[in-house]
């Protein structure tokens, strides 16, 4: 092991000509690090690439070009052994309906030969919360309990890297919460967490560090709150001591909105205007401050940054 859970260089995908409709390009070289122990965000809009670059580490698809390791396998040179070292919970709930969830687990860890001795059927059930549904059929679990039965499958073969896609679309509150915590505790065992999400404050709250992909491309990789701190623009909240009926003006490169509760929101680039200015500019204009605040950006302002300029192919 290096320290890395995956590394990807010069990943490639092109999809062969349908019909009328030209190659695609999915995946243009990808290099990608994500560090063993870490709970990494993948992110991007829709036909970035994620979910093909997803595929390919899972053995779903064939790449084009480049090379994959995961735990430290080649996927060429040792193609079992790095799918077995991976696991990944999808995105759309595809279950035998039929099946009861203990029956789910006992074939999927057939699947991946582990012997009978070794499994932890009640154990992974328990973890998930779904120890007193384990003999119901699949078909009588609720959407929550499903999504959890797709978390424990991935489990079965204990693989030291999890990938999640999307594990909290449509779910509840309760669940969500319930989801997060479980994944904390996998990842404080030692599990590398891999998670895509269109939640960006999900991400924020669990991911160390963040890859964004656009048009096949990998734009950022970087510790969550150093990518964060790229975006140069904040806001400095002012309430006034009286209500303000109408916006003041503000210094040069700055902009000002009166929001419904009554504060005024200066939107400024720190590095170019001193927040002492806008504090100038206020008192000018004979309006006396009862409070002051500051709005830090989020990981949705940098995401929309770094991605809009980018057209996802």
């Amino acid at each position: 092991m290096t320290g890395n859970a995956i590394e990807i260089r010069g990943l490639r995908k092109v999809y062969p000509a349908q019909g009328a409709e030209p190659p695609k390009v999915a995946l243009e070289g990808l290099d990608l690090t994500i560090p063993e122990g870490s709970i990494f965000g993948l992110l991007g809009p829709n036909g970035a690439g994620k979910s093909t670059t997803i595929n390919i580490m899972a053995g779903l698809t064939v790449k084009t070009a480049g090379t994959v390791r995961i735990w430290g396998f080649d996927q060429d040179e040792n193609p079992r052994q790095s799918r077995a070292a991976i696991g990944v919970v999808p995105q759309e709930i595809n279950l035998d309906a039929f099946f009861t969830p203990r029956a789910s687990l006992e074939v999927q860890a057939g699947l991946y030969g582990v012997p009978k001795r070794h499994r932890r059927t009640d154990e992974i059930l328990a973890r998930v919360g779904l120890a007193d549904k384990a003999d119901a059929y699949a078909r009588q679990l609720s959407g929550g309990m499903r999504r959890r039965l797709l978390i424990a499958k991935a489990l079965v073969h204990n693989p030291p890297v999890l990938v999640l896609d999307e594990p909290t679309a449509g779910v509840d509150i309760e669940l969500r919460r319930m989801l997060w915590e479980y994944v904390r505790e996998l990842n404080a065992s030692g599990t590398t967490i891999i998670l895509t999400t269109h939640y960006l404050e999900e991400a924020e709250a669990m991911c160390d560090r963040i890859g964004i992909i656009n048009a096949g491309k990998l734009i950022a990789d970087e510790p969550t709150p150093d990518l964060i701190a790229r975006m140069d623009r904040k806001a400095l909240l002012i309430t006034p001591a009286r209500p303000v009926m109408q916006v003041p003006s503000a210094p040069e490169g700055v902009d000002v909105t009166l929001r419904p509760d009554g504060r005024l929101a200066y939107s400024y680039h720190r590095t170019r205007t001193p927040a002492g200015a806008i504090l100038e500019a206020v008192r000018a204009a004979g309006i006396s401050i009862q409070d002051v605040a500051t709005e830090e950006p989020h990981l949705e302002d940098v995401f929309v940054e770094l991605t809009r300029s980018r057209p996802a192919a």
